[in-house]
């Protein structure tokens, strides 16, 4: 390998974020009081005027930070991001003279971002701030050049308001670039987040259809939009950039009170071991209802994943990829002298009459495993497994057992002891 394709090293503040793992992104705002989905003043074409009325009812009488933020621990998240101001231009912050279109200044009459801020504090969470850089309500995807620099000002001046006023926040997270082509003066609204956040990532979502893409030099991840991340070959990047899939819990981001297309507890399972895989960052969303509270079915989804990651906890923050190759959708992940084995489409153990089939248990084959292992144990159970190895070929296989009866982890891990 030349000096040019040598491998970055994560900044702490990189590796820091890759180690929280999963996080949960939640879209609260005006919308939330329709519940035809976050992008509803631009789908059904609402006049700005018509739209801003909506500021008039919105009571967020059930927004409870500490409550959510409780659920996310209970989750088995580590961080939170919010939508402190999404496209439609209204803030849950006090925007501090910027504008009247905000939180504060409506019957919620409160600063939505500095509870989030605090009740993720006292819940042990990392807070992130989402923030639009498209803005429905300035116009600024057709504006006139002008007008647009205008925004520009306006925008960093509001980006500069959630850095100064927050205490230390884990990023910031934009969205919105890929509405206009254009300079967005990226130099300068980065700058303004170093100088008051040094150790905060900037994460700039590039759409549904660029996934992966880096971008400008002060990046700190790239994006995957409801699509499952790819394992990036970072020889000879200039610096580490970290990865993140942000995801639905059904069709759309803001509540979809008609939505009834909803991931499980087995698809949220199985989407957290896949961006595991390649390193990245699973973001997981909810929409709020109207009066901000978490709705039933994605609190009692989030509880159940929860308990798997309690099972799993080891295998999920500080594991790292590894190169190891395993047959179908399993694979190995690394953290010092402990590897652990994702197994798939294990079956389920019973009587014919109730248990259906499932995948095939037994032995699983592994290639390019050049570390000697000393044993092998479900982390679920503490069973210990089989474990035959040719260290010289690089060869290895995992005698996996299935699941007693009365039990399904979708992905069930075992931990490799090396030595």
């Amino acid at each position: 390998m030349t000096a040019t394709q040598s491998l970055p090293q994560p900044a702490p503040r990189i590796a820091r974020f890759e180690n929280l793992a999963f996080g949960m992104f939640i879209h609260c705002g005006l919308y939330s009081q329709l519940g035809r989905g976050e992008w509803v003043q631009n789908s059904e074409n609402i006049a700005v005027e018509d739209y801003a009325r909506l500021k008039d009812t919105f009571s967020a009488a059930d927004f409870d930070a500490r409550a959510i933020a409780r659920l996310a621990r209970e989750a088995g998240m580590k961080y939170i991001t919010l939508t402190t101001r999404h496209h439609d231009g209204f803030s849950l912050f006090d925007t501090r003279g910027l504008s009247d279109f905000d939180a504060p200044r409506s019957p919620a009459a409160r600063d939505l971002v500095a509870e989030f801020v605090q009740g993720c504090r006292d819940e042990g969470i990392v807070p992130f701030f989402y923030h639009t850089t498209l803005d429905w309500r300035w116009g600024s995807k057709t504006c006139s050049d002008e007008r647009f620099e205008e925004y520009l000002e306006y925008l960093n001046a509001s980006v500069e308001v959630l850095c100064r006023n927050y205490g230390e926040i884990g990023g910031l997270c934009f969205d919105g670039n890929w509405s206009r082509k254009t300079d967005w003066k990226e130099d300068r609204l980065y700058a303004t987040i170093r100088k008051y956040q040094p150790e905060a990532m900037i994460i700039n979502n590039t759409g549904l259809e660029n996934g992966g893409v880096v971008g400008h030099p002060e990046i700190d991840s790239t994006t995957f939009e409801q699509d499952l991340p790819s394992r990036p070959n970072r020889a000879g990047w200039p610096k580490y950039v970290a990865g993140e899939m942000c995801q639905t819990m059904n069709s759309h981001w803001g509540l979809g009170g008609r939505d009834f297309d909803y991931l499980s507890p087995a698809d949220v399972i199985q989407n957290l071991a896949a961006c595991r895989k390649v390193g990245a960052n699973y973001l997981l969303n909810v929409g709020p209802t109207a009066t901000g509270a978490i709705p039933e079915y994605e609190t009692a989804t989030l509880r159940r994943v929860g308990q798997w990651v309690e099972l799993h906890g080891a295998a999920i923050y500080e594991a790292k990829p590894t190169d190891i190759q395993c047959q179908g959708r399993d694979f190995v992940l690394q953290n010092g002298q402990r590897l652990f084995y994702f197994a798939h489409d294990l079956s389920r153990g019973g009587s014919a009459h109730v248990a259906t089939a499932g995948g095939g248990n037994g032995p699983r084959a592994l290639n390019r495993l050049q570390i000697p292992i000393r044993g092998a144990r479900w982390l679920d159970s503490g069973e210990t497994l089989s474990w035959t190895q040719n260290l010289e070929a690089g060869i290895g296989a995992l005698g996996c057992t299935g699941y007693p009866y009365g039990s399904n982890l979708v992905v069930r891990v075992a931990e490799m002891e090396a030595g």
